[in-house]
């Protein structure tokens, strides 16, 4: 099976490194939280051989800790659950935020299990991991959502947003090169050899545009989104009346007011309805009339994450 890149930010990260792994470990997660909370519940984490740790709980404060239960829970072979701030039998452990939180540690969880998982996360297939709190067993199904159903303990593990970039210039270099460093799966699409170079510098997975089109092998799902940044905005028509014939959740083009005005009235010419229309964001950017590269890829990514 092949694997996603390992991503330690994000949910499938602490899953993937107990694969890699080469020793049984252990998966913690919250399970409950009371109060201010770092971390959501159903975060993960995974304590490895030696105590090394993938993955985060709190903002640093118990992790330490987490990791010495963890190594008890594995040494037993069954789950452990421990309650940390507000609450807490462990009184010289505080949680800065004065909240409460629950962490169950599962020992050598079901590698079979995290595989699937792993599976429909390379997939960008939604799936609920399923923990019998009592024994450590692990499940996976399609439907349910985070939170407790009796003795079980569901975490729902939705893809991550996928960015399609499309454009010419330091704004869709920029751009690229921020949500990669963010750790989101991207694909930069350009027809600009220095762009195109400028998104492999930064480790972006790019692909050469020959025209004004979104190539058939490109299918974005709902959790994806697709921004153009061009300044020839004749490119923009082809290629926004393909993404929305897409369930994208975000899709939007750079540019001014004006600018949107004649893209709708292009998009129109080509048959697009106003439904189709009403989905288009234009102008982008949380921060209205951004002209600094940076700060337009920043208000961007803020508002695209605001919508997800």
């Amino acid at each position: 099976m092949q694997m996603p890149a390992l991503n330690e930010t994000s949910v499938i990260g602490p899953v993937l490194a107990l694969l890699r792994a080469d020793s049984p470990g252990t998966l913690a997660l919250i399970t409950g939280t009371e109060g201010p909370s770092y971390r959501p519940v159903g975060a993960m984490m995974a304590v490895l051989e030696g105590r090394q740790r993938a993955g985060s709980l709190s903002s640093g404060c118990v992790e330490a800790d987490i990791a010495l239960h963890a190594e008890a829970a594995l040494a037993e072979g069954t789950p452990a659950h421990v309650r940390y701030g507000r609450g807490s039998k462990f009184k010289d452990i505080q949680l800065p935020c004065g909240g409460g939180l629950d962490v169950l540690m599962v020992p050598a969880p079901d590698r079979d299990v995290l595989g699937a998982l792993a599976e429909a996360y390379e997939a960008r297939r939604p799936v609920t991991l399923c923990i019998d709190t009592a024994g450590g067993g692990l499940s996976l199904s399609e439907d349910g959502q985070t939170g407790w159903q009796g003795e079980t303990f569901c975490i729902r593990i939705e893809p991550e947003i996928f960015f399609y970039v499309f454009g010419k210039g330091p704004e869709t270099s920029t751009f690229a090169a921020l949500v990669q460093s963010a750790g989101y799966p991207n694909l930069i699409l350009s027809s600009d050899d220095e762009t195109l170079a400028a998104a492999e510098a930064a480790g972006c997975p790019t692909r050469h545009l020959t025209g004004a089109s979104v190539p058939e092998d490109v299918a974005p799902d709902d959790r994806s989104a697709i921004v153009l940044f061009f300044h020839d905005h004749d490119w923009e028509p082809p290629i926004l009346k393909a993404a929305l014939n897409t369930p994208a959740f975000y899709i939007g083009a750079q540019g001014s007011q004006r600018a949107r005005h004649l893209r709708d009235y292009d998009l129109q010419a080509l048959g697009v309805g106003e439904d189709a229309l009403a989905r288009l964001k234009g102008p982008i950017g949380l921060v209205r009339s951004a002209r600094d590269a940076r700060t337009l890829a920043v208000s961007v990514l803020a508002e695209v994450l605001a919508e997800a």
